[in-house]
């Protein structure tokens, strides 16, 4: 059941030049699966309450994190001008795309701000030491982009069982890793084994369509093994 709290910002994180979490206080026990999502309101119109996916693992008490793309929208302007100290209206927790370690291999396909569900699911995969065989295929547009990166880093030293591929669309000219968009050839290249994961797809609604598509109809991977979530305006 959804709780419904007024809860103060603790701390403030910029993971992007454009991107930021937020840490919000929250006392006593913190029930949510990895993966789950928590709604913010900054004010009684619709417009001002969205929903943002919870980018922290259950294993990290005392705070809930919620991660947005710093946007031209009313609300993320308004989001921008919070400081540490003042209070927010969260409800949590929300969702079905969730990981409880059930599965042994994992690919994770995502792309910008769609990343941060999949933050939540491997550090509580690490934490708990499940021993999920885990691959991130993470796509951006730049090397800035790339949200969490000291996290993942710090995860895949942790745990040789993750294992984290970056594609970038507008590399610089330092840049030694792949270079494209994710597609069924990524996939193949990178995640041989794939018949044997389950995929969790995130991110903006046409990168998860055009993936859902590779991968069920290129890669023929059942519809069954595919877990989804698209962040449409975020």
């Amino acid at each position: 059941m959804a709780v419904e709290i007024i809860v103060p910002i603790t701390q403030i994180i910029q993971r992007t030049p454009d991107v930021k979490s937020f840490r919000v206080s929250v006392q006593g026990d913190i029930a949510f699966k990895a993966g789950q999502w928590l709604t913010v309101k900054l004010g009684a119109e619709k417009e001002l309450c969205k929903p943002l996916s919870i980018s922290n693992s259950p294993t990290e008490k005392g705070y809930l994190e919620f991660t947005k793309k710093i946007t031209a929208s009313r609300f993320s302007r308004m989001l921008n001008q919070l400081k540490p100290g003042d209070a927010v209206n969260v409800a949590y927790p929300f969702g079905k795309f969730v990981l409880d370690g059930e599965y042994p291999r994992i690919v994770f396909l995502s792309g910008g701000i769609g990343i941060t569900p999949i933050r939540s699911m491997a550090k509580f995969v690490i934490d708990k030491n499940l021993g999920t065989d885990m691959v991130l295929l993470y796509g951006n547009n730049t090397r800035q982009d790339i949200a969490f990166k000291e996290d993942f880093d710090a995860m895949r030293q942790s745990d040789s069982k993750l294992r984290v591929v970056h594609v970038l669309w507008h590399p610089d000219s330092e840049w030694r890793g792949r270079c494209g968009l994710m597609n069924a050839e990524v996939i193949r290249e990178e995640v041989p084994d794939y018949q044997e994961r389950v995929f969790f797809l995130c991110g903006p609604t046409a990168m998860v369509d055009a993936l859902k598509k590779a991968v069920c109809d290129e890669l023929n991977v059942p519809k069954e093994k595919l877990m989804m979530e698209n962040f449409a305006g975020y």
